[in-house]
């Protein structure tokens, strides 16, 4: 293997070798794959396989592993999801107790026992002790609609 030219084992050697490096340096799974597609290359060139023959093996190997761990790797590693019980809200009825009005900034609901600060799905203007139902969550604003038949 101490041949280092393309095509030979060393090559590939040396090729999975940085490739496992920049793995380890980087967050995440970035090139763990490729160097599992390297490592295929290198037993090809071990057993006499041609370059062009070496580098189709090399992409279907890590384009193989690819494909079939990258869905699981994305589930269980660097998931940022973080949950939460804000999402109890969503589709709740609640009252305005602050006048909720996005161009000043202001509005606040009662929902659950507890006040969340409130925006409106559009820009109208909910006076207070108006029924509305919260539509979605953004950062820590709850986002709401009249409801309907509410009278308002």
């Amino acid at each position: 293997m101490g041949n280092f030219q393309p095509g030979s084992p060393g090559f590939w050697l040396i090729a999975m070798v940085i490739l496992l490096v920049v793995e380890a340096l980087a967050p995440g799974l970035v090139c763990i794959w490729f160097a599992l597609g390297a490592l295929a290359a290198m037993f090809g060139a071990l057993g006499g396989m041609l370059l062009p023959g070496q580098i189709v093996l090399f992409l279907l190997v890590s384009v193989a592993a690819l494909v079939a761990t990258r869905p699981l790797v994305k589930k269980y590693v660097n998931s940022k999801t973080q949950y939460t019980n804000a999402d109890r809200i969503l589709g709740q009825e609640c009252v305005v107790t602050e006048q909720i009005d996005n161009l000043a900034g202001t509005g606040e609901i009662a929902v659950g026992g507890k006040r969340w600060t409130a925006r409106a799905d559009d820009q109208t203007i909910i006076p207070e002790d108006t029924r509305v139902v919260v539509e979605r969550i953004e950062g820590v604003k709850a986002i709401v609609k009249i409801l309907e038949g509410s009278g308002r």
